[in-house]
């Protein structure tokens, strides 16, 4: 099973791979050149330097076009009371007796420190398709916990979500 993406995911990982491709690689294969013509390749730190970074953009090239090549589309469309992808929720912690707020995404933006959760996580499972007022069980590997869905609001801008490294 592949990644599940949004049409918005899938033109950000084109985008990286032709500015990589394009851009990037021109980039770190001159700096290959350039060291090599320092002389002795085996004491040659910029040498070894240089092909760490080419070799990590050929790496993330062929990373980015394999997640395209097996990932699901989703649809980012939900309904206007639904939680649902790029939805901004408000959410009660019963037990702590606090309130968080997190936006769901696809598990390529994913970036919990930023309040982004994948639909994949715990939470995200947990969270999508329900309603304002539901109460929800998060299943956890220890068990679970319940949440109450306080607040939604849709959201349909991700221009500033970034895709995450491996």
């Amino acid at each position: 099973m592949g990644e599940q993406l949004t049409r918005s995911d899938v033109e950000k990982i084109r985008e990286e791979i032709e500015y990589r491709k394009l851009v990037v690689r021109k980039r770190e294969l001159e700096a290959v050149k350039e060291a090599r013509a320092q002389g002795d390749l085996s004491e040659n730190f910029e040498y070894k330097a240089a092909k760490q970074d080419k070799n990590r953009n050929e790496s993330r090239i062929r990373y980015l076009e394999k997640m395209l090549k097996n990932a699901r589309i989703v649809s980012d469309e939900s309904k206007d009371d639904e939680v649902g992808i790029n939805n901004t929720v408000t959410v009660y912690f019963e037990e702590d007796d606090e309130t968080e707020t997190y936006r769901l995404v696809t598990s390529v933006r994913g970036n919990s420190m930023q309040g982004l959760i994948s639909i994949e996580s715990p939470m995200g499972k947990a969270i999508r398709g329900h309603k304002t007022g539901d109460r929800v069980l998060v299943k956890t590997d220890g068990g679970g916990y319940y949440v109450v869905i306080r607040e939604i609001e849709k959201t349909t801008d991700d221009s500033q979500d970034t895709l995450r490294r491996y």
